[in-house]
């Protein structure tokens, strides 16, 4: 069973299919080692871990297909990554989806924003309009070929429209051959619940902290109607938040050893990294 397939099965099964966010192919081992089926990799955290920049268009097609490469490769489990706009006309397309089947991605959302797109959270988000979408996801559809891959229709219409327009929105992308429809940047329990009455599609949200969403418990998204959760957020705000923490200790104090108990052994993260096989092979293979 290849990736596309495992992530089709976790999305059809009776649990919510929850994918944390990962900025990073360190973060993806993370996820995969707490449990989690399936790992998200947001194009907020890519552009934070590799430019230290806001999420407002800044990497390009072939830095994202890389950094979805790198997390493939990190991991045993479905890889759902962010494809932005497709970076550009039919052509751009079509070559961003065969980047990400190469690169192993299990599944790929793309937006129906106009450029210069940004985070859904923000601001200022403008739309293209309904039936360019549409057109371009059929023609990601017919890039994707024999390949198997999940591809997602995003739509950014309820921060810049509002609900109604949103649902139209899903429902068009779905009627265009969208595999799965996302509806980004639902802040509020009512519109989630609007979405997924409003829209006849396997639907994905995400659930961003700071959002009333979070109240939400994985049964009650799932019984909402919805198929696969994300969570882009959760590890990197926690991530900055320890790493400012033990920054500031180590400023104020001189020494990091207030904050033992909030880090890692060098035991345990070699653990994290694999450190025991490399070992292995060298006990094996190298020259002794």
């Amino acid at each position: 069973m290849n990736q596309a397939e495992r992530l089709r099965e976790l999305m059809a099964g009776e649990r919510l299919a929850m994918a944390p966010g990962a900025s990073d192919s360190l973060t993806a081992r993370l996820v995969e080692q707490a449990g989690f089926p399936a790992v998200y990799m947001t194009g907020f955290g890519a552009t934070a871990s590799r430019l230290g920049a806001p999420d407002i268009g800044l990497l390009t097609q072939t830095e994202m297909a890389a950094h979805a490469r790198d997390m493939v490769r990190a991991v045993g489990i479905p890889v759902i990554a962010d494809a932005d706009t497709g970076y550009g006309g039919p052509a751009n397309i079509e070559r961003t989806v065969r980047e990400y089947v190469q690169a192993g991605a299990a599944a790929i959302h793309l937006e129906d924003q106009a450029s210069p797109k940004r985070c859904g959270q923000m601001a200022g988000v403008r739309l293209i309009p309904a039936e360019e979408g549409a057109r371009r996801l059929q023609c990601a559809l017919d890039a994707r070929g024999g390949a198997d891959l999940v591809v997602i229709a995003r739509t950014d219409a309820l921060a810049a429209q509002g609900v109604e327009e949103a649902v139209r929105r899903g429902n068009a992308y779905r009627q265009a051959g969208a595999d799965v429809v996302f509806v980004d940047a639902i802040r509020r329990i009512a519109d989630a619940e609007a979405v997924a009455r409003g829209i006849d599609a396997p639907l994905m949200i995400s659930i961003v902290e700071g959002n009333e969403t979070t109240q939400l418990s994985a049964d009650e998204v799932k019984r909402m109607g919805f198929a696969l959760a994300v969570y882009p957020l959760s590890a990197l705000l926690s991530a900055t938040r320890a790493v400012q923490d033990v920054l500031a200790e180590l400023r104020d104090r001189g020494t990091t050893h207030g904050k033992l108990d909030r880090m890692a052994t060098y035991s345990e993260f070699g653990r994290v990294v694999g450190l025991d096989h490399y070992g292995e092979l060298d006990g094996r293979f190298g020259s002794g």
